[in-house]
């Protein structure tokens, strides 16, 4: 996911305004750049899109490692990280140490609120912006009766349990007497949880952290639990809220041979830094681990 604001959002179906980005899925590294370098840049349709220039990312990747930072939050691998996936990462950070980089030590002291934050921003700006797929304006219409009857069988037949979930969590907590125990209050947490990455980047480069707490699971696994789901996302929701850019690679498999990803996160716009870990991660047999 590269910055927000780096890629235009023209044309996107909104889920949430504040937090939605668009990046590319490729199989290596050379193809992140190449696309990213496409995809990249103002475009005067989008407003939240920024003027920033757009780097050579296919250049940029290529530099060598040696004197990078790497922070190493603390946060990210305490109680609920499988062993396996944590063994896994240490060995990617052991790697980059050894392709000259520096891992230090950092503290990211509002990780554990980042769940409850993401999820409290993320289905009220759901909530919010998916009330225009009604069947009169935009997407889908099934016929009805009357006009609340089409509403109904329209938003009914639209969408799907989990985004129905959403919507009804976020129009709670942007319901009246509600909105600054919950919403309000998530955005100033919010905003700590940007700081910790602000002062996080005046020490390093880059951080090294899981993707994931556990292995992939199986399809539909936890599709009963979706509170079980929702914790799955607990360390990439928190560069969604800083609006910061981070790359998963490949790490790796468990004994059962399920992948495990490392994830990488850089400063706003040092998307180039993140590709130049990512490509000589890759090329020193990184991602097979």
């Amino acid at each position: 996911m590269p910055t927000y604001g780096r890629v235009s959002r023209y044309g996107l179906i909104a889920f949430a305004s504040s937090l939605d980005r668009i990046g590319p899925f490729t199989t290596n590294i050379a193809d992140s750049a190449s696309v990213l370098s496409v995809i990249a840049g103002h475009d005067a349709a989008d407003s939240t899109c920024a003027p920033a220039s757009v780097p050579n990312y296919s250049s940029e990747m290529r530099r060598p490692l040696a004197g990078l930072k790497i922070g190493v939050p603390a946060e990210y691998f305490g109680p609920g990280l499988d062993p396996e996936v944590r063994s896994k990462i240490e060995s990617g950070i052991d790697l980059l140490e050894r392709l000259g980089c520096k891992p230090v030590a950092i503290r990211m002291a509002h990780t554990d609120y980042a769940i409850a934050t993401y999820y409290i921003v993320a289905t009220a700006e759901a909530s919010s912006n998916l009330a225009r797929y009604d069947g009169v304006r935009y997407g889908l219409r099934v016929s009805g009766n009357t006009l609340m009857d089409m509403y109904r069988k329209t938003r009914e037949q639209g969408f799907g349990p989990e985004v129905k979930r959403r919507i009804m969590l976020g129009t709670y907590a942007l319901s009246a007497g509600y909105y600054d125990a919950y919403y309000l209050r998530a955005q100033k947490v919010r905003a700590l949880i940007a700081r910790d990455f602000s002062q996080a980047f005046e020490q390093v480069d880059a951080i090294i952290t899981p993707t994931t707490p556990t292995a992939a699971f199986k399809l539909g696994e936890k599709t009963s639990d979706p509170l079980q789901m929702y914790l799955a996302d607990i360390y990439t929701v928190t560069g969604s809220l800083a609006g910061i850019p981070g790359m998963s690679v490949p790490c790796g498999q468990t004994k059962a041979g399920l992948p495990v990803g490392m994830q990488i996160f850089g400063s706003h716009f040092g998307e180039a830094r993140i590709l130049q870990l990512a490509h000589s991660f890759e090329v020193a047999g990184g991602f097979t681990m």
